[in-house]
């Protein structure tokens, strides 16, 4: 089941994303449905669930829509989905990923498009120096390497499909590194394998790959603006906390599809107000509209506003938009001087953050 939406609202247009036309967030989250579904939406059973629903959503940060949405099994790996994303990107636009989607024949696609992708580094791939086509040794390198900042250009992949980027590696804090060592080491043990010193070694590294030029994606930007992958995370928060998209009780796949696609369309509602609040809001204030704050005063008004609606649609769409103004002024940010929002990080083009 895919339902698209393809509505810009206005736009918000900070200098560091001028050279993209759009920034496309993709992710997934899943949860347990009634295992009286499992023959159409099968989980992994055993210690998990036997029935899983995984939805699939796609965000515009420019314009604050959601793009894509795909409902499926959670048995279905992530990465199925990557070669469909590339039909939602267009010339000039940015795809931010986890590494749930890395597939190197859909950066191969979004090159071809005159499209630029901005993902971790898959550790494992294989990599060759730009120049001489021979195979680049990112653990030696880094090893090797003194400072804190590693920019380099390279090939991935093999020869079908060679994927010319850059491989940006920004130095982790010795408290960072050991807490990635210790929750790799976890996790190996639970799947029976032992990690390599190599591996163990990168943890001290953020590693990135881009197509982007360092004109277009300086790297002092680079980890705010993958940062921006977490917006999709403040979306699924309030999908699941406030919508309750996961919360089901029944066992009919139909019934259960039309709640889901019911919430989603009132997702989609709540993001095309919060787009042209937020915009309004930073454009005349310098100020930002929170997610969580506008769904739960929606949420608040739903009663209100639904009573309205069986009366009069146009008497309730005139008392809503009354209440826009006061709702844009209610849920406008906290500003935290010592901790700035994503935003503030790209407006803020001298800032280097190190994870």
């Amino acid at each position: 089941m895919v339902l698209e939406y393809s509505v810009r609202p206005a736009k918000i247009t900070p200098s560091t994303l001028d050279a993209f036309e759009r920034v496309h967030i993709f992710d997934s989250s899943s949860w347990d449905i009634d295992s009286k579904l499992k023959h159409v939406l099968p989980g992994f059973g055993g210690g998990a669930s036997d029935a899983n629903c995984k939805l699939q959503v796609g965000y515009e940060y420019k314009s604050g829509s959601l793009g894509f949405f795909s409902v499926t099994e959670g048995i279905k790996p992530d990465q199925a989905y990557s070669n469909r994303l590339v039909d939602f990107v267009e010339k000039d636009d940015l795809m931010l990923t986890d590494l749930g989607y890395f597939k190197l024949s859909v950066f191969q696609q979004l090159i071809a498009k005159g499209a630029y992708f901005l993902s971790r580094l898959l550790i494992g791939t294989t990599l060759r120096n730009a120049g001489t086509s021979e195979k680049f040794d990112l653990g030696a390198t880094l090893r090797n390497f003194a400072g804190n900042v590693l920019e380099i250009h390279v090939v991935m992949g093999n020869d079908k499909h060679p994927v010319p980027c850059r491989l940006i590696g920004l130095r982790v804090t010795k408290q960072v590194a050991n807490a990635r060592r210790r929750k790799l080491l976890k996790e190996a043990k639970k799947k029976g394998r032992t990690p390599s010193k190599n591996h163990l070694a990168l943890c001290d590294w953020t590693l990135f790959v881009t197509n982007a030029s360092s004109e277009i994606l300086p790297v002092n930007i680079v980890l705010s603006l993958y940062r921006l992958r977490w917006q999709i995370e403040l979306v699924f928060k309030q999908l699941k906390g406030v919508l309750r998209i996961h919360s089901s009780n029944t066992a009919k796949q139909y019934r259960l599809k039309c709640e889901i696609y019911g919430k989603l369309i009132m997702a989609v509602l709540i993001h095309g107000i919060h787009s042209s609040l937020n915009a309004h809001m930073w454009t005349t204030r310098n100020r930002e509209v929170s997610f969580d704050k506008l769904y739960k005063r929606i949420r608040e008004r739903a009663f209100s506003l639904l009573q309205n609606m069986l009366l009069s649609v146009v008497t309730a769409i005139k008392l809503f938009l009354r209440e826009i103004n006061r709702l844009a002024i209610a849920c406008i940010k906290i500003r935290q001087p010592s901790r700035k929002t994503t935003l503030e990080l790209l407006e803020d083009t001298q800032a280097l953050s190190l994870p």
